[in-house]
C-alpha cells in the first residue's frame, strides 16, 4: 500500500479530477513543492480532506493536537530517542514505544519510505506511521519538547566557538574590538540570543537577566513576578552573548567598565516588541538586563486590571473629573505604571492634550505626547512639569513624584484647571495622603485638590486548568478565611499549561480611597494615615488585605499568594 502516490488516491476517491491533478504536477516541477501543498495553493482541495483521504486509503489512523490524541508516552524518554532537531527538520512527531522496539510516530507524509529509512537509522526501532497535519505536529513539538530542549539544542551549537582572549574576570584587559564583533555575530551567538528573547516573550516573561558567576552563566526569566532559572550556555559564551545584546541596543561594545543603557525592538508574528538593555560592571563580567515592554500582553482597559465594581465606578469618576490629582501607590513592580496607562487609553479623546513624563517611558500610546526623563542634561521631572503648563495641556501624567518641587506642581496643575495623574511609594492609600504633607504640601493647598488615591499590588493567578479545591481549617493563613465564613478556597497544582507552577498571569488587588468631605476635613485636622484609614473603611473602602480575601473567595488566587502580596 505505501507504493500508492498521493495524486491517484486523491483521483480514486474523486476528491480531485485528473486534469487538476496534471496541473498541479506541472506546476510542481518549477515550484518543487510537496504536491499536496500545490493542490492546496491552487485551490482544489483542504489539508483535513487529503489526510482523511490517505487515512480511509491506506488504513492509517489520523490524530490532532486539539483531539489529545498527539502526545507522548510519559517515562519513555521519546523525546531523546527522537531528538528535537530531527523532530523539527523531518516534521515527526513520536508517540510511544512499544516492547517490541516499534516506535509510532505521527508524520504528514506516511508515504515516505525515505523519512521511515530515516527515523529507523536514527532511533534504532522499527517505525509504524499515523496521520497528522504539519501545523499539529509542530504545534506538539513545541509542547512536549519545551522551551528547555530549545535553548540546549541552540548552546550545543554555539559552543563549537572558540574562547577568545576576552577575559571577564579582567575588567581592565586589552582585547580585540574585531574578534569580539565577529564572535558576536556568529550565527550561533545569533541564534541563541534570538531564542532567548522568543522563549521569554512566549512565556509571557517581563525581564531576561544574564549574569556572570564565577564558573558559569546563569539566565533567569521573571515571569509572574518571579525570577525562573533556564538552561545557561557555558562561559566562554557570556561575552559574545553581552556583545551581541549590545550591538543590537546600540551601546557601546568597547566599554564593559561603566553601565549603559539601550533599546532595541524585536518582531514576532507582525508584532513589534520594545526592549530596555541594562548593563552592569559586577565582580565576574557584565550583567544584562532586558526588560520586555510587550504592549499585546498588558491589559490597558480598566476593566480587566480587577477592580471590582465600586472600586472601578469610584477611580473612572476621578480620572474623568475636568481637573484634580489622581494617586496610584505601592512598592516597585506593583503594577501602578500600567493601571496610570490604562486610564490615560480610558481618556485619551482628540479633543484632550495629554502630556506624559516618565523615567522612562515604557509603552508608547497613540495621541499622547510623552517625554523622558534626563537628569545629566536637567530635564527632570520638575523641569518637565513646567514646560508642560506652556504646552495648554488638559491631563499631566507624572511617572513618579519623588520631591516636593514636583509635587507642588502637581498640586498647583490640578488646582488649576488640569487633571494630574501621578505615583508614590507608600503602602497603602492613606499614608499617601501624610506623605504629601510631610513632603511640605500646605493642607489648604492638598485639600481641594486630591481627588482619590489607589494603593495597588500584584499576585498570581491560579492555573484554571490544575487549581485544586480544599476546605480551610483555622490553622494558619486559612484562619483568615474561616473567619470570614469562606468554607472553600483554592490551591496551586501544576500542570504542563503553566509550567507546573500552579499559577499562570498576575491580576491586581486594590484599596481605593475616594476623598470627599469628611476626608478632607481630618486632613485639615492634621489626622494620622491611620485615622484616615479608619475612616474610610467606616464609609466603605475594601482594604488590600480585604480585596486580597475577596479574590481568594473567588477562586482566582491562593491565600498565600494574597497574603505574601500585602505583607
Amino acid at each position: 500500500m505505501k507504493t500508492l502516490k498521493l495524486g491517484d488516491i486523491l483521483v480514486r476517491e474523486g476528491l480531485i479530477t485528473q486534469d487538476q491533478l496534471n496541473e498541479a504536477l506541472q506546476m510542481q516541477k518549477h515550484r518543487r513543492k510537496p504536491l499536496g501543498e500545490m493542490l492546496m495553493e491552487l485551490g482544489y482541495i483542504d489539508e483535513e480532506t487529503i489526510l482523511n483521504a490517505l487515512s480511509k486509503q491506506l488504513n492509517i489512523p489520523y490524530i490532532s493536537f486539539k483531539g489529545g490524541m498527539l502526545k507522548m508516552i510519559s517515562g519513555q524518554q521519546l523525546d531523546r530517542l527522537l531528538p528535537y532537531d530531527v523532530a523539527v527538520r523531518y516534521v515527526v512527531f513520536p508517540l510511544n514505544k512499544t516492547e517490541d522496539n516499534t516506535l509510532t510516530c505521527a508524520v504528514n507524509d506516511p508515504l515516505d519510505i525515505i523519512l521511515q529509512d530515516n527515523l529507523a537509522r536514527i532511533t534504532g526501532c522499527n517505525i509504524n506511521f499515523v496521520l497528522s497535519s504539519k501545523q499539529d505536529i509542530l504545534q506538539a513539538i513545541e509542547k512536549y519538547y519545551g522551551d528547555k530542549d530549545l535553548l540546549r539544542a541552540a548552546i550545543k551549537d554555539a559552543e563549537e566557538i572558540e574562547e577568545g582572549i576576552v577575559s571577564v574576570e579582567d575588567m581592565n584587559r586589552t582585547y580585540s574590538i574585531d574578534q569580539l564583533i565577529a564572535e558576536a555575530e556568529d550565527a550561533p551567538v545569533v541564534h541563541l540570543v534570538d531564542l532567548l528573547l522568543h522563549q521569554a516573550i512566549k512565556q509571557g516573561a517581563s525581564d531576561i537577566h544574564i549574569e556572570p558567576q564565577r564558573e558559569n552563566v546563569m539566565v533567569r526569566y521573571r515571569i509572574d513576578g518571579k525570577l525562573q532559572e533556564v538552561p545557561p550556555p557555558p562561559k566562554k559564551l557570556h561575552m559574545p552573548i553581552v556583545s551581541r545584546i549590545k550591538i543590537l541596543a546600540g551601546l557601546d561594545i568597547s566599554e564593559k567598565r561603566l553601565p549603559q543603557d539601550g533599546a532595541m525592538s524585536v518582531k514576532i508574528k507582525d508584532k513589534v516588541i520594545d526592549i530596555r538593555v541594562s548593563t552592569l560592571p559586577v565582580l565576574y563580567g557584565e550583567k544584562v538586563v532586558m526588560r520586555i515592554l510587550d504592549k499585546s500582553r498588558v491589559p490597558l482597559d480598566l476593566g480587566r486590571l480587577g477592580f471590582e465594581k465600586a472600586e472601578l465606578e469610584a477611580f473612572r469618576k476621578a480620572i474623568h473629573s475636568p481637573y484634580g490629582l489622581v494617586f496610584l501607590t505601592g512598592p516597585t513592580g506593583s503594577g501602578k505604571t500600567t493601571t496610570l496607562y490604562a486610564a490615560l487609553s480610558e481618556i485619551n479623546t482628540l479633543d484632550k492634550n495629554i502630556m506624559t513624563v516618565e523615567d522612562p517611558v515604557e509603552y508608547r500610546l497613540g495621541h499622547i505626547n510623552q517625554v523622558n526623563v534626563h537628569p545629566d542634561i536637567g530635564l527632570t521631572f520638575a523641569s518637565a512639569l513646567r514646560s508642560f503648563l506652556r504646552q495648554d495641556p488638559d491631563i499631566i501624567m507624572v511617572g513618579e513624584v519623588r520631591d516636593l518641587e514636583t509635587a507642588q506642581i502637581c498640586v498647583r496643575s490640578a488646582l488649576t484647571g488640569h487633571l494630574v495623574l501621578s505615583t508614590l511609594h507608600t503602602n497603602d492609600a492613606s499614608s499617601a495622603i501624610t506623605r504629601l504633607l510631610d513632603m511640605g504640601i500646605e493642607p489648604f493647598l492638598l485639600m481641594p485638590s486630591l481627588l482619590v488615591v489607589v494603593a495597588q499590588r500584584l499576585v498570581r493567578r491560579l492555573c484554571d486548568e490544575c487549581k485544586e479545591p480544599y476546605e480551610p481549617t483555622p490553622q494558619g493563613l486559612d484562619k483568615m478565611l474561616v473567619e470570614r465564613g469562606i468554607d472553600l478556597a483554592y490551591k496551586p497544582k501544576g500542570c504542563d499549561a503553566c509550567n507546573h507552577i500552579g499559577y499562570k498571569g498576575r491580576m491586581a488587588i486594590h484599596e481605593v480611597l475616594s476623598i470627599d468631605d469628611e476626608i478632607r476635613i481630618m486632613m485639615a485636622k492634621g489626622a494620622t494615615s491611620q485615622e484616615i484609614k479608619e475612616l474610610a473603611i467606616k464609609k466603605g473602602m475594601k482594604t488590600l488585605l480585604e480585596n486580597g480575601i475577596e479574590k481568594v473567595k473567588d477562586g482566582l488566587t491562593s491565600i498565600e499568594e494574597a497574603i505574601s502580596a500585602i505583607v
